[in-house]
């Protein structure tokens, strides 16, 4: 029922059903925690794409997959149906998260197959885990939240200031803390023969290493990778040759444009932090372990221009990772890609399907052993393997190498 009443500046309507009080009360809390339920999903989605990296591992696969259906499912309901209590396990959930993310990244996660040895940090990790910052924020904002909740444009310009703390710049920080490298005062790498032809197959006539403690790897420093358990003198003597001889020659390819004059082409995988160019001329011949002519280039593209930071050996394709030759034991490995698909153009575009084969018109990539050379500090010592989305596979029986002694 409605009155109209006269007055002396006009007429008013006056209803007699009261305003409804409680959506004006609850609407700032809704909208905070709708933002943390963008970003849970957001991280769910994530985390799903995490699975393919670790597809050799069913623990760690049970893992992702649990954590991106709980993020994704809990997203969703905090967008449709806000409440309290929806807050208060949006905070759990992200403090769990983060928990996990830290454990993984420091000391690795003992009790889950694939997650047992510490990771590097990568750009697609760190921007879940600050989504995951942005969830937990929000989800206090929104506990604490009554009549005068925090502004919306306080609450935007949190979010995009957290993401921005955890984008590229901090990854880049954290996985290369040296922001200028040089391949300077390394007396090894005076001349290409020390690697044996590049092919890293003889100790030569290297001094034995110094009776000192084993330190991280710095480029800026004489090479030394003592200290690790069950590596021969004349394995590390291999290892040290080869690193020695990535540090001076590679420094060629640094810039990506040069590098494509000579035949090195993107196989378009840069948005996920590092990006591999690749010759084929180079991969056809017969030379192996040559920082004159190395088959894959890895760029880190966290960091603008995108930096030259480690070589990708391959030996010819169909070799067998099983008969890849030793060249510094327990401080090098080897792996194969046997789960990519190309388009015409070689650009990765996806998975295989659960029968190995590619969806046409994707093709399977050669199952090539190759091998990483690092000239950047790296979390596991300069021959890290199985790096990032889709890392690849390792020889049957062995498990991923992890250098913590040299890692930085």
């Amino acid at each position: 029922m409605s009155l109209t009443l006269d007055h002396p500046q006009g007429r008013a309507d006056v209803s007699s059903e009261p305003r409804p009080a409680s959506l004006p009360r609850e609407w700032p809390a809704a909208r905070i925690l709708a933002i943390g339920g963008l970003a849970s999903m957001a991280a769910g989605a994530i985390h799903v794409a995490a699975v393919a990296a670790h597809s050799e591992h069913r623990q760690a696969v049970w893992a992702f997959v649990g954590l991106a259906l709980t993020q994704l499912i809990w997203g969703a309901f905090a967008l449709a149906r806000p409440r309290r209590w929806m807050a208060a396990s949006g905070i759990a959930l992200g403090v769990a998260s983060l928990g996990g993310w830290v454990a993984a990244k420091r000391n690795g996660i003992p009790f889950i197959d694939g997650l047992d040895v510490k990771e590097a940090v990568r750009f697609a990790d760190a921007v879940a885990a600050g989504l995951a910052v942005v969830t937990v924020l929000c989800c206090l904002a929104a506990m604490v939240a009554r009549r005068t909740a925090l502004p919306r444009a306080l609450t935007a310009v949190a979010s995009v200031a957290i993401l921005a703390i955890t984008g590229p710049g901090a990854v880049a920080a954290v996985d290369h803390p040296h922001a200028s490298q040089g391949a300077g005062g390394h007396s090894e790498a005076a001349g290409h023969s020390e690697a044996a032809g590049h092919t890293a197959s003889g100790g030569g006539t290297h001094a034995p290493a110094a009776a000192v403690p084993p330190r991280s790897f710095d480029p800026s420093l004489p090479i030394d990778l003592g200290g690790v358990e069950g590596v021969t003198p004349e394995q590390q003597a291999r290892a040290e040759n080869l690193l020695a001889v990535t540090l001076g020659g590679l420094p060629q390819w640094a810039d990506p444009a040069y590098a494509e004059t000579k035949g090195f082409r993107s196989i378009g995988d840069g948005g996920l932090g590092e990006e591999h160019y690749v010759n084929t001329a180079f991969m056809a011949n017969d030379t192996v372990l040559d920082p004159d002519e190395p088959e894959s280039l890895v760029y880190d593209t966290t960091v603008t221009p995108k930096k030259l930071v480690a070589a990708m050996y391959m030996l010819t394709p169909g070799s067998g990772v099983e008969n890849a030759p030793d060249i510094g034991g327990a401080l090098t490995q080897w792996h194969i890609h046997n789960n990519l698909c190309f388009n015409t153009e070689g650009k990765v575009r996806g998975l295989t399907q659960a029968g190995g084969g590619c969806a046409p018109p994707l093709v399977k990539g050669p199952e090539t052993p190759m091998i990483h050379v690092w000239i950047v500090p790296h979390p596991c010592g300069p021959f890290s393997a199985l790096e990032g989305i889709a890392g690849g596979q390792i020889a049957e029986g062995e498990t991923k190498a992890c250098d913590t002694v040299h890692g930085s």
